[in-house]
């Protein structure tokens, strides 16, 4: 089937806001008296941040009647880290212009808030090319799930075999190929040369480098 849509994940893929979220959970954690490690943080990349303090709360112990409080702290840091410091990943506008000119819908599907999705948008400039907008955080469940590209698809009234996504974590993948839709990583360039991205459809080291060759080879 044609490829008509372009759904595009955001932390990590669109601003370079992993390194804030992850500083941001060693503050939050260090109250707790918790210290996670890269790799640790690598491990759970693509989660809500409900799902992450979850998954590393219940691994320390931590009572579930802390797991709201530090949710919130954490995302309220970040926030405020992001529009202080959140760069630009290297291609977005290039990517951006290049689905636009041939006509195709594009989508944002992120775990984060819509709030940050929106400042995302604003800060990239990228507004007048986004048809559809969905967010993970309210949904029953998050990525590894395929719910938030199925929704996003639908806004844009997609038929999910339609769909290119774009991801850079592995539980993105694993949600966009879960949605049936073609995936093209872009993991991080620590992570280039791990074999589990051989799931993937594409793997591209940068979003400027993705062009009209790849896009056939995906069709």
């Amino acid at each position: 089937m044609r490829l008509t849509t372009a759904i595009f994940d955001m932390d990590g893929l669109l601003i370079d806001s992993e390194p804030l979220w992850n500083e941001a959970g060693n503050e939050v954690f260090k109250l707790y008296g918790i210290n996670i490690s890269e790799e640790q943080h690598a491990a759970s990349a693509g989660l809500r941040t409900k799902e992450f303090i979850q998954w590393w709360f219940y691994h320390f112990n931590i009572g579930e009647e802390e797991h709201i409080k530090a949710e919130k702290r954490i995302t309220q840091l970040v926030l405020g880290k992001i529009a202080r410091r959140g760069k630009e990943m290297p291609g977005v506008q290039y990517i951006f212009n290049f689905f636009s000119t041939r006509n195709f819908k594009i989508g944002i599907a992120s775990s984060s808030p819509n709030e940050l999705i929106e400042m995302v948008i604003d800060m990239c400039g990228i507004k007048k090319f986004v048809n559809a907008t969905s967010s993970a955080e309210h949904l029953p469940y998050g990525k590894p799930h395929p719910q938030v590209f199925l929704d996003c698809a639908e806004q844009l009234q997609a038929n999910p075999v339609e769909c290119i996504c774009f991801e850079d974590s592995f539980n993105g993948m694993i949600a966009a190929k879960a949605a049936r839709m073609k995936c093209v990583v872009v993991p991080h360039r620590s992570q280039q040369k791990e074999e589990r991205w051989s799931a993937a459809d594409l793997k591209i080291s940068s979003l400027q480098n993705f062009g009209e060759l790849h896009l056939n080879l995906l069709t």
